[in-house]
C-alpha cells in the first residue's frame, strides 16, 4: 500500500520487482480513491501465496499480481521478506512536488497488524 501526501485519498497497491519497476515504466499497480484515507481507519490486506499477491482495501479486491513462472526478476516473492510500515518523506515520487513544511509533526497511527501463516494443503 502506498499513499503519497500531495495526492490525498488516492491509495495504490503495488508490487515492485526487477522486471516490473516504476523507473522502466513496467510497474504493476492499482489505484483507488479512498475518502478520508489520512483521517480515518481503513483495512489494508495482502494475501501473499506462491501463486499470486492480492491487495484489498476495506475487504474489496483491488490488485492481483500473478506468478508468471518466469524466474526471480519477475517473481522474487518466494524468499523471506519482512514488513515495513513507515512514513517516507521525499524521494522521486513523494518529493516530486516538494515537501510541505507545514505537515510537521507527522504521525501514522496503526490499530493492529496481523500475520497469518498459509496452511499448506
Amino acid at each position: 500500500m502506498e499513499h503519497v501526501g500531495y495526492d490525498q485519498d488516492n491509495v495504490h497497491i503495488s508490487t515492485h520487482t526487477e522486471a516490473y519497476y516504476f523507473r522502466i515504466n513496467t510497474q504493476k499497480t492499482a489505484t483507488r480513491r479512498i475518502q478520508n484515507a489520512s483521517t480515518e481507519f481503513h483495512l489494508y490486506r495482502v494475501d501473499w501465496t506462491p501463486y499470486a499477491i492480492r491487495g484489498y482495501i476495506d475487504n474489496q479486491l483491488l490488485f492481483q499480481f500473478t506468478n508468471e513462472g518466469k524466474g526471480y526478476t519477475v517473481w522474487p516473492f518466494d524468499k523471506r521478506f519482512h514488513l515495513l510500515l513507515n512514513i517516507a518523506v521525499g524521494g522521486d515520487w513523494g518529493g516530486a512536488q516538494g515537501v510541505a513544511t507545514d505537515v510537521w509533526p507527522a504521525a501514522m497511527e496503526v490499530d493492529y497488524v496481523r500475520v497469518y501463516k498459509m496452511i499448506d494443503k
